[in-house]
């Protein structure tokens, strides 16, 4: 398939101006001349240089990678169909969904993310791929890449459990190996997940161990605790709404009002937005 440059930057163009900053939990800022989303607010949602996005609506600069494609895809909340006529576009074929849930978020998911001012919340696919994160979120867990798996993470990449108390890292570990099982119970022909089963009986005997006794564990709501490094400890309901036709599950972390743990997520919410607006 051939890049057609000019109709991809038009469409880019289109599915940008048709979006408002609210629509994608921004704030409007000074006054706008132009409808739409700015270039700069586009390329800040999907993860990417300013100047990379912009050559891309001015049909110029290299051939956009498929990661690239996916991360503008969710950035302009783009429907399905879109985004495949965005890489087909680009010269590429669709993501194929034949192994597995997809891994694009729905807009209207997307939309209810970006209205969670106040909690961290984010997308995970029943994998532990990080599919998605409100401000709140990266400000709690810090910012990951798309591909990141908290599963993957947790068993091959210990430093990042000092995000929790060591008295509950048993119970993660239980509940990180008992959702893959599960899933796969329900999927055993997802290439992806016997690969990461596969790999993680490799690399981690803690996970393999776990695997052998066949913990079973489905992500409900529960509490969890966290051990923020500026806010302290953080004692947080989970609740995890899941989407079954899609594999992805909605994480939502909330505090009980008036609680020291409410304070401290008000506080969090302060810090996160604070560094959010420090960059490069």
């Amino acid at each position: 398939m051939d890049l057609d440059r000019s109709e991809l930057a038009d469409f880019l163009r289109r599915c940008r101006a048709r979006l408002e900053p609210a629509d994608v939990g921004l704030t409007a800022g000074s006054r706008r001349r132009t409808p739409g989303l700015r270039r700069e607010e586009v390329a800040h949602l999907a993860g990417a240089s300013v100047d990379h996005y912009t050559r891309l609506e001015q049909g110029r600069g290299s051939r956009p990678s498929r990661q690239m494609l996916s991360a503008v895809a969710r950035a302009l909340r783009l429907s399905e169909d879109e985004r495949d006529h965005l890489f087909r576009l680009a010269g590429e074929e669709p993501p194929s969904d034949r192994h597995g849930p997809t891994q694009h978020v729905r807009p209207g998911l997307l939309m209810v993310l970006d209205r969670l001012h106040d909690a961290p919340a984010q997308v995970l696919s029943d994998r532990g791929e990080v599919l998605a994160q409100n401000a709140m979120a990266v400000a709690l867990t810090g910012e990951h890449q798309p591909g990141y798996n908290i599963i993957r993470s947790w068993f091959t990449a210990p430093e990042g459990r000092a995000l929790f108390p060591a008295e509950d890292h048993e119970a993660h570990s239980r509940t990180h190996v008992g959702q893959l099982r599960a899933v796969l119970a329900a999927r055993p022909d997802d290439v992806a997940l016997v690969a990461l089963v596969d790999e993680l009986r490799a690399a981690s005997e803690e996970f393999d161990l776990l695997w052998a006794e066949h913990v079973v564990a489905v992500r409900r709501a529960e509490h969890k605790r966290f051990v923020h490094p500026v806010v302290g400890e953080l004692d947080l309901e989970c609740e995890a709404l899941l989407s079954a036709d899609h594999g992805q599950v909605l994480v939502i972390h909330t505090a009980r009002p008036g609680t020291d743990a409410y304070e401290r997520l008000q506080l969090l919410r302060v810090v996160g937005l604070q560094d959010l607006t420090v960059g490069p």
